[in-house]
């Protein structure tokens, strides 16, 4: 497996990170694309207590299975990570369902990719507001975000699902999943 290394942070305004990348030598990957993430687990919740996903992406045609690892949660998140394409996301539901896996949450976002050919960072426009990882070697990640000026303390190593359930309390929302519909607020156009 892979390790993961990043670290979100909260956007203020997506065009001006997007004009402080492009000034920083970073190239559009993939502009704001349509994002929907579902994450199983087992009735007994065993992939939620043992802290790890099992994942299954549609980023705009494309489909991606993941296993992400429980991993540390320090200055950066660290978890080794597994990931695959898929060729047919229906068939891959399926097989999941059939060996015992059910969607356990769903979240959704418009995300657009940004790399420097060394790391990736990308602007998430989420149903709970605007946010960004950053995705590389650890150093590289505190260089950019300097060079961003996102202080170490504005660091968020959480997961899309605890800043949702952490978002419901706040907010009074009774959400279930982290969806545009759900949490009653309007997508932006892609």
């Amino acid at each position: 497996m892979a390790a993961e290394t990043e670290i979100k942070f909260r956007v203020d305004d997506a065009a001006a990170l997007e004009r402080k990348l492009r000034e920083l030598g970073f190239h559009m990957e993939t502009p704001s694309t349509h994002e929907v993430n579902t994450l199983y687990d087992l009735p007994t919740g065993e992939m939620r207590r043992k802290a790890e996903v099992l994942r299954l992406r549609r980023y705009g045609e494309t489909w991606k299975i993941t296993h992400k690892t429980r991993g540390s949660e320090e200055r950066h998140k660290v978890r080794a990570e597994s990931e695959t394409a898929v060729k047919d996301g229906v068939q891959m539901d399926a097989i999941l369902r059939a060996l015992g896996y059910a969607p356990a949450f769903v979240y959704e976002k418009f995300r657009a990719e940004w790399s420097d050919g060394r790391g990736e960072v990308v602007v998430d426009r989420t149903p709970i507001g605007d946010l960004a990882e950053i995705e590389g070697a650890a150093a590289w990640i505190d260089e950019i975000a300097g060079k961003l000026g996102v202080a170490e303390s504005a660091y968020i190593t959480k997961s899309y699902a605890l800043l949702f359930t952490e978002w419901c309390v706040q907010t009074g929302s009774p959400a279930r999943n982290m969806t545009f519909d759900e949490c009653g607020t309007k997508p932006p156009i892609a």
